[in-house]
């Protein structure tokens, strides 16, 4: 072989090599592309998946009754009784009301349908179990947001509060009883149940403008009142309960006849510690 032929061939043998590293070098560029496009979707999609819950947990949602009309912008954040918003709070019914739509509510409108997600409220120090919205069609690679919020179940229900101060028609001393009434008419026990929710070991005691009781009785977890209630020929009744400490733990609720019996419990009344988690993927 002359010397023109072993020229081509290296020639050659190079031409190879350096298309091998071409080759490799493409792809290695290949996969380092795709790694930062995965890493920057991830990073976006952890933005989104935290602005979107602290935004959740600290707006009410436009309108503010979005949950009872079902249009609207969603937000779960609970109004107190001064019109004032709780932040980093959930409102159950809003909670449960975007999970009965929340396809539509959430991964299409908050996330244009690229990203899927799921909530869960856990209640802290409490018999309540945990609730669940939302997909659950895991994959690898779940972005997880935490947050500690205040959260209510069934509060919206709760007429007095008796660890708060309220008004007394007897003598005894305020500094060691916890007073509170309520005006209550015949079609009201006929449309909801009235209870005592008590967490604490205290005695009550029910009057009414016309009638006071004479004897303190040991109060259970939840205590039926619609049958101590006498509207002696009167469409209308003003009823005092009294518990024979300060600052006592206990409830005055009214709920709809056909109201979870199971669910009459004081932890499911109270404002909870709870935790929000929030999963979300791609």
């Amino acid at each position: 072989m002359d010397n023109r032929g072993s020229s081509t061939i290296e020639i050659g043998i190079v031409l190879i090599i350096i298309l091998l590293i071409i080759g490799v070098s493409l792809t290695s560029f290949e996969n380092t592309t795709n790694k930062i496009v995965d890493l920057q979707e991830k990073e976006n999609m952890e933005i989104q998946a935290s602005e979107f819950v602290d935004n959740l947990i600290n707006n009410p949602g436009v309108p503010k009754s979005w949950h009872e009309s079902g249009r609207g912008t969603p937000g779960l954040a609970i109004i107190n009784e001064g019109g004032e918003i709780i932040p980093n709070s959930v409102s159950y019914s809003k909670f449960i009301a975007l999970g009965k739509n929340y396809k539509k509510l959430v991964d299409e409108k908050s996330f244009n349908s690229k990203i899927k997600t799921s909530m869960e409220i856990i209640p802290q120090n409490s018999t309540i179990s945990s609730v669940k919205i939302g997909s659950s069609d895991y994959v690898n690679n779940v972005f997880v947001v935490n947050r500690l919020i205040k959260c209510d179940f069934y509060k919206k229900y709760v007429m007095k509060d008796f660890e708060n101060e309220g008004k007394c028609n007897r003598e005894h001393d305020q500094g060691s009883h916890s007073c509170n009434y309520f005006k209550v008419f015949k079609e009201n026990v006929e449309q909801s149940d009235y209870y005592l929710l008590v967490d604490d070991n205290a005695k009550y005691l029910v009057d009414t403008t016309i009638f006071k009781g004479k004897h303190w009785q040991k109060s259970s977890d939840a205590i039926y009142l619609n049958d101590k209630i006498d509207f002696y020929n009167n469409t209308s009744a003003i009823v005092f309960i009294h518990f024979d400490k300060p600052h006592a733990k206990a409830l005055l609720v009214s709920v709809p006849k056909n109201f979870d019996k199971n669910k009459i419990e004081y932890d499911f009344f109270r404002t909870n510690e709870c935790k929000l988690i929030v999963k979300s993927w791609h």
